[in-house]
């Protein structure tokens, strides 16, 4: 899909993650050559949502406009920003926060894009021995609360890496950017619809799990519930398929 080369192609997947499911509420594929920021303008932002993201995204121009919108986010600062702080207010640096801050920006433009005050919140995460700063406009919740949401970005990490480990997505059958993009749809479709039968039938197995069940149970007329039931209850495979055992004695 990389339309500059002809023996290497690049392909990314911008993702929306509703963490409430852990299912995918956006999606875009395009060439290697899209930014990450330019994803953001593809969203209609919901009034109330809390979208969290890495540094990739930030852009104060396009942040402002998430928070005009009624929209919150979470973002990681970069080491360059240049602002200044405003006011603090006291943290419980027990649980790794050291600052919870008000912050206006100074450089020239990124002054102009976001006018208003922004939070900074300092964490020290001492089990990577790491100081993370994150930027955000929602200033009700408690500064941990902060923390932990960006810490739940990484299911976007997990998700990805589940979709290239299970779905078979790491080679392509095709090399037309529809080609690409439709094993890529499918590979997404098969995800989502899988999440969606372990959250409604409200299952206590893994998304891998349920993908087995599945491969070697498709044609079965049986409940998905009875086919999980035996799976866990048996330590053997999940259908019995009357095979023979080679290494009998």
């Amino acid at each position: 899909m990389a339309h500059f080369r002809t023996t290497k192609a690049a392909v990314k997947i911008h993702a929306l993650l509703d963490l409430r499911g852990n299912i995918p509420s956006f999606i875009h594929i395009s060439d290697g050559k899209l930014h990450d920021v330019h994803a953001l303008d593809m969203i209609l932002p919901e009034a109330g949502a809390i979208y969290v993201m890495d540094r990739g995204y930030v852009d104060f121009a396009r942040l402002y406009g998430l928070h005009q919108a009624g929209a919150f986010f979470v973002i990681r600062a970069k080491s360059n920003l240049n602002a200044h702080r405003v006011y603090s207010t006291a943290t419980d640096r027990t649980t790794g926060v050291i600052a919870d801050q008000r912050i206006a920006l100074d450089g020239h433009y990124t002054s102009q894009d976001y006018p208003i005050h922004i939070r900074r919140v300092r964490f020290r995460d001492l089990e990577n021995d790491r100081t993370l700063v994150f930027l955000t406009n929602q200033t009700t919740l408690p500064a941990l609360t902060i923390c932990n949401l960006y810490k739940n970005r990484w299911q976007v990490e997990l998700f990805f890496k589940w979709i290239k480990q299970h779905l078979r997505i790491k080679t392509f059958f095709g090399t037309s950017e529809n080609a690409v993009k439709t094993q890529i749809w499918i590979a997404v479709s098969v995800y989502v619809l899988v999440a969606i039968i372990r959250k409604r039938l409200k299952l206590d197995v893994s998304l891998y799990t349920l993908m087995q069940v599945f491969s070697v149970t498709v044609f079965e007329k049986a409940s998905i519930e009875s086919l999980i039931l035996q799976t866990v209850d048996s330590s053997g495979p999940v259908m019995d398929y009357n095979q023979l055992n080679l290494f009998s004695y």
